[in-house]
């Protein structure tokens, strides 16, 4: 791969743009935590009330940014909207089929190679090319995880793990959907995400749907509130970071996700995964100083930011 300087917006909506994709990951770290809290439900169970809360929250959203005129834009996502739903949906789906058919440190494994299929493809559909800083960073995360992981890398299931390697994939065409067309205002595309997975959820779970208050609850806090931030913040930062970059600062979900469950649930990680996870969290942390300090460094050269 081609290692050459970005054509970028200004640094200083990068950076803010770096920040809102640390908040989203961050935010949605929790959602290990909150699944593990979860009592009864499934994992079908916990997707349809999951995505029930999602729509409602960026239906919510879209009424409140847009008024009367919501309507219009969602109709107005066209065929890009509705294929980058399908393809998040997708992901969710793949996931899900994925960690419980083989193991959690192979569904990671395949998820850690997210940005790199969004780079290849990006730098095919997009013509967007690496930044050195950015590739290395990729590279070092990347190592953090397989580090988290190596313990309980195996064999597995090799339906499961198809099925991971499909998660990685659809996600990685959604970003490139989302940032192509990111002049259009994606966040119906989560509705079609929702939907989708609320009419499949409603085909394997009929009349099974009954679960307790406590954990109806918790999948609202989890679609939305935990997944809807993070959307949202996601499609924001689309606009100025290039598609490898977003999904790059999604690893801090995966390192993050442990800590949570050590802290509030007093699950002792191993010290592989404090390892991963501190490389990790050091990798991007470096990349998003990086980028401060270029913003500070245009900032003293007299180069304003254009708002």
């Amino acid at each position: 791969m081609t290692v050459v300087h970005e054509t970028v917006p200004h640094p200083s909506l990068r950076a803010w743009a770096m920040g809102l994709m640390i908040v989203s990951s961050v935010g949605i770290s929790f959602g290990g935590l909150v699944i593990r809290t979860i009592e009864a439900a499934d994992v079908w169970q916990i997707n349809f009330y999951r995505s029930v809360a999602l729509v409602v929250m960026v239906a919510l959203i879209m009424s409140l940014r847009h008024g009367r005129a919501s309507v219009a834009r969602t109709r107005g996502i066209g065929r890009p909207g509705l294929l980058a739903g399908v393809m998040l949906a997708g992901a969710g789906i793949c996931f899900l089929q994925s960690v419980t058919n083989t193991t959690v440190a192979n569904t990671l494994f395949m998820l850690s190679a997210i940005p790199f299929f969004t780079a290849i493809l990006a730098r095919i559909f997009l013509g967007e090319r690496l930044t050195r800083a950015t590739l290395l960073t990729m590279c070092a995360a990347s190592v953090g995880i397989v580090v988290m992981v190596s313990g309980g890398i195996g064999a597995g299931s090799f339906y499961g793990n198809m099925m991971g390697l499909l998660t990685a994939i659809c996600f990685s065409c959604y970003t490139i959907i989302v940032r192509r067309h990111r002049g259009i205002e994606m966040l119906p595309a989560l509705m079609v995400s929702g939907c989708t997975i609320i009419v499949i959820s409603l085909v394997l779970r009929w009349g099974d749907l009954a679960i307790p208050l406590g954990d109806i609850l918790y999948c609202f806090l989890l679609g939305g509130i935990l997944s809807g931030l993070a959307n949202a913040l996601f499609i924001a930062a689309s606009k100025h970071l290039a598609a490898a970059e977003l999904t790059l600062f999604m690893l801090l979900e995966f390192a993050l996700g442990p800590v949570w469950v050590w802290l509030f649930i007093a699950e002792t990680p191993t010290r592989a995964t404090i390892a991963g996870g501190t490389i990790v969290i050091g990798s991007v942390a470096i990349r998003a100083g990086l980028e401060l300090t270029r913003n500070r460094k245009r900032r003293k050269a007299g180069i304003q930011p254009p708002f």
